[in-house]
C-alpha cells in the first residue's frame, strides 16, 4: 500500500529496475539548473542523450561518402527504414512483415483509408469515437467527401452514455447492431487523447469484421505506452506517431500496420510510389508496378534519414528495457500518482480516466471544476510542464522511461498547493 511521504516515493526510485534510464534523457531545467517536472511525453517525449550521436553519424556519413552513403555508410540508407522494422514491430505486438516506419500519422491514415475504405452505395458509413483526435475526425470527414457521401449521413461517432465521459463496448456494438449492413469501417483511437481510456482493441475488431466491416486503429497515444498486439488483435491496419512515447523528435515519422492476412494481396487499392515497389528490380527504372508484400508496400519514397537516425535512437532504447517492464513500471507509477491526486480529498478536482490500470496507460486525465487555462499557466510558472484541454482537463503522463516516483510526489504537492 502506498503512503504520501516523500521518503515512500525516493524508496520507491531506489528500487526501481529503470531508474538509471532517467539519465539518459535531457530533462528541461529551470534558471537554477533543477529539472523541471515534465508530464507532457504524451504530445512530446523527451529527447534521448544518444539521439545527437545516432544524427551525427549519418551527418558525417553524408560528408564523407555524398551519395553513396547509400551504400557505404556505417548504417547504409538504402535499407535504412528496415533497422527499425524489428524493434517497432515489438513495441506494437506485430509480425516484422506487418510494419514500416514512413510519413507521418495522417498521411499514413489516409493511404491507408485509400486501401480499406471502400465503400459502395449501401455499405459506406465510417464510425469513429465522438471525442475522437480532431485529426482522425477531418481524415474521415474528408475521406466520405472524396466519395461523394454526405458526412452527416456518413460518419457515426461511438458517444458515451449521458452524464459519463467513457466509452462503453455494448454502445458500439449497438451501432454496429442496428447499422452494421451500412458501415464499412471502424477507425478508432485505442487510447483516447483525452480520458486516456484504453480501449478493447481486440473486442473491436471482432465485433467489425462480425459486420463485414474494416477495422483500423489510431495508436498515436499507444504506441509505446500500452501493450497493443497488433497482429494477435487481428485489426486491419493501424497508425501511430513516434514522437510522443516514442521519444523520437518533434513532427517525426509515423508507424503503419497492415495484418499481414492483407501482406500478399496486390489487388488491393493503394497509391504508391517508388518505394512501394519490389526491391529486387526497384532500381530498373522501367518496370511496372510489382507491389512489394507487407506494409512496406504501402511506403512512397525513400526514407529521411536525419529523421529515423532519431527513431533508431529511441527504438534500440526501447529494444533494452522492453515493453513488459516499462508496462509493469506504467502500472506502478500511474497508480502512485491516482493514489496521491484521492489523497487530496478535494472536490474540485476529478480522474475521467479509467480507474482499471488495464483499462489506461500512463496518462491521467484531471477535470478541475471552474478552471480554465490558468491554472495550466500556474502549473507551468511552477515550473510543471502538463497539457491542457479545452474545457477543464489538465492531461499528465509520468512516463515510465524518465519520471520518477518523486516527480510524482513534487507534481502533486505543487498542484495541492496552486488548488488551495
Amino acid at each position: 500500500m502506498h503512503n504520501t511521504t516523500l521518503e515512500y516515493a525516493q524508496q520507491k526510485d531506489q528500487q526501481d529496475p529503470l531508474a538509471s534510464y532517467r539519465s539518459k534523457f535531457h530533462i528541461p531545467k529551470d534558471a537554477n539548473g533543477n529539472d523541471w517536472l515534465y508530464f507532457t511525453g504524451n504530445s512530446l517525449g523527451l529527447q534521448p542523450k544518444s539521439t545527437k550521436d545516432y544524427i551525427n553519424q549519418e551527418l558525417e556519413d553524408w560528408a564523407n561518402f555524398g551519395v553513396e552513403g547509400h551504400f557505404e555508410a556505417k548504417n547504409p540508407w538504402m535499407p535504412y527504414h528496415e533497422f527499425l522494422t524489428e524493434s517497432m514491430a515489438k513495441i506494437v505486438g506485430a509480425k516484422p512483415i506487418e510494419v514500416v516506419t514512413m510519413n507521418t500519422l495522417t498521411t499514413n491514415l489516409h493511404l491507408l483509408m485509400v486501401s480499406f475504405y471502400q465503400p459502395t452505395k449501401t455499405k459506406y458509413k465510417i464510425v469513429i469515437e465522438s471525442d475522437a483526435f480532431p485529426s482522425d475526425r477531418y481524415a474521415v470527414q474528408t475521406q466520405l467527401e472524396f466519395h461523394g457521401f454526405d458526412v452527416s449521413q456518413g460518419l457515426i461517432e461511438w458517444k458515451p452514455r449521458a452524464g459519463e465521459t467513457l466509452l462503453n463496448m455494448e454502445d458500439l456494438e449497438s451501432i454496429l447492431e442496428e447499422q452494421g449492413d451500412e458501415i464499412a469501417l471502424l477507425l478508432i483511437g485505442g487510447v483516447n487523447y483525452y480520458t486516456g481510456q484504453y480501449l478493447d482493441i481486440k473486442r473491436i475488431a471482432q465485433l467489425g469484421h462480425a459486420k463485414h466491416c474494416m477495422v483500423g486503429i489510431d495508436l498515436a497515444h499507444g504506441a509505446g505506452n500500452i501493450k497493443p498486439e497488433l497482429h494477435n488483435s487481428g485489426v486491419d491496419f493501424a497508425a501511430w506517431c513516434t514522437y510522443k512515447y516514442l521519444n523520437s523528435g518533434p513532427g517525426s515519422l509515423a508507424g503503419l500496420f497492415v495484418h499481414e492476412k492483407h501482406a500478399h494481396n496486390k489487388d488491393l487499392k493503394r497509391f504508391a510510389g517508388w518505394w512501394s515497389h519490389n526491391k529486387s528490380t526497384r532500381f530498373n527504372m522501367r518496370q511496372p508496378l510489382d507491389v512489394t508484400p507487407g506494409a512496406e508496400g504501402w511506403q512512397l519514397s525513400n526514407p529521411p534519414i536525419l529523421s529515423m537516425a532519431a527513431i533508431k535512437a529511441s527504438l534500440d532504447m526501447f529494444n533494452e528495457v522492453g515493453m513488459d517492464a516499462l508496462c509493469k513500471k506504467s502500472k506502478e507509477l500511474t497508480g502512485y500518482f491516482e493514489f496521491l491526486l484521492n489523497q487530496l480529498h478535494n472536490d474540485k478536482i476529478k480522474i475521467i480516466t479509467p480507474s482499471n490500470p488495464d483499462e489506461r496507460g500512463c496518462q491521467l486525465s484531471i477535470q478541475v471544476k471552474d478552471a480554465d487555462k490558468r491554472l495550466h499557466e500556474r502549473l507551468t510558472d511552477a515550473h510543471i510542464i502538463t497539457d491542457w484541454r479545452e474545457p477543464d482537463v489538465i492531461r499528465c503522463a509520468p512516463v515510465p522511461m524518465y519520471n520518477s516516483f518523486e516527480d510524482v510526489y513534487r507534481m502533486v504537492e505543487k498542484f495541492k498547493a496552486i488548488l488551495s
